[in-house]
């Protein structure tokens, strides 16, 4: 590992503990050189698929669209930043379960629908207005039933 303050290879590993969350491994390092300090973590690399959009380009799958998008959808929204994560890990974790190389952007959306319906029911319609490319005011009324109760009869 290379020191970040000087680029000196000469690194010793002061401590080593696991992440709260279990999932990287951080080490204290002192370089040997420059004599500072510097923390790394390891985590294991999982390799994402390509999201293919609608046009036909193919594009890396990027965590930070992805909050982006469910940011933008939960904007003045009570839904905490720790909630958002999960959601994120939810979805990266479905995509990663699927094995595939590559994935419809689509197949993604409707990831993210899903788990919108169950964080947050103005979230999900915004974002379903634009992801389903809503035309009209009956296009919203038609999403905004699905959350109606049923009537029995």
């Amino acid at each position: 590992m290379r020191c970040p303050f000087c680029d000196s290879a000469e690194t010793q590993v002061i401590e080593t503990r696991e992440s709260d969350e279990g999932d990287a491994v951080r080490r204290r390092r002192r370089c040997l050189n420059c004599d500072k300090r510097f923390t790394t973590y390891e985590r294991a690399e999982l390799s994402l698929p390509a999201v293919v959009k609608k046009n036909g380009a193919r594009v890396e799958f990027d965590r930070r669209k992805l909050r982006g998008s469910l940011m933008l959808a939960l904007r003045k929204r009570p839904v905490t930043a720790e909630a958002v994560d999960a959601t994120i890990q939810r979805i990266e974790e479905k995509v990663l379960s699927l094995g595939l190389r590559e994935l419809p952007s689509d197949r993604i959306g409707e990831l993210v629908m899903r788990e919108l319906k169950r964080l947050d029911k103005v979230g999900y319609i915004r974002f379903a207005s634009v992801y389903k490319q809503f035309e009209d005011v009956d296009e919203f009324a038609e999403a905004i039933e699905e959350f109606k109760p049923r009537k029995k009869r």
